[in-house]
């Protein structure tokens, strides 16, 4: 059955280490969900969830405008940000959410860790259900090879990027 995002309950948010001390922490603020939800047989569901690159906010507005450059995620050419999933598989009693990442117009196979809570009814008699993805990807597999090297060692930005995707969905009618 559908199910419609909430997107004022919902996040799609990222960690980078720079400078090799402090994490830096964003997310996008424009995304869509389509989702098909299983709830007999969640490892049956398929979700898609689609992002618009340029939305990024790192609270930092000369550091957003580089990230949107070609040095980054290029949003001129590739204005979009998706995740397809292609297989859901229990993990203990939660899941590992596999799908394709395509960022940059380079697509890889990732896995994230996942968790379902729901459905429940809210006070307004609507069912929603709450699905929440984490993991980690290496930037340079997607063309996002820019760095610098800092003169006592190690770059400003680290390769690796710890995502998570927060959803709330509703019941479609």
């Amino acid at each position: 059955m559908p199910w419609q995002l909430d997107p004022s309950h919902s996040s799609v948010e990222f960690a980078v280490k720079h400078m090799v001390v402090a994490t830096t922490r964003g997310r996008f603020h424009n995304f869509e969900v389509d989702a098909e939800i299983d709830e007999t047989n969640f490892p049956a569901s398929r979700a898609t969830v689609r992002i618009d690159a340029a939305s990024l906010d790192s609270r930092d507005e000369k550091r957003d405008e580089h990230l949107r450059s070609a040095d980054f995620f290029d949003v001129e050419k590739h204005p979009q940000i998706t995740f397809a999933t292609t297989r859901i598989e229990p993990k203990g009693s939660n899941y590992r959410i596999v799908g394709d990442l395509t960022i940059r117009g380079v697509t890889r196979e990732v896995a994230l860790d996942g968790e379902v809570s729901g459905p429940v009814k809210d006070p307004w008699g609507n069912e929603k259900l709450g699905i929440s993805a984490s993991g980690k990807v290496n930037r340079k597999d997607f063309g996002l090879v820019w760095n610098m090297a800092l003169e006592a060692g190690g770059v400003l930005v680290s390769d690796d990027v710890k995502m998570t995707i927060e959803t709330e969905l509703l019941r479609a009618a």
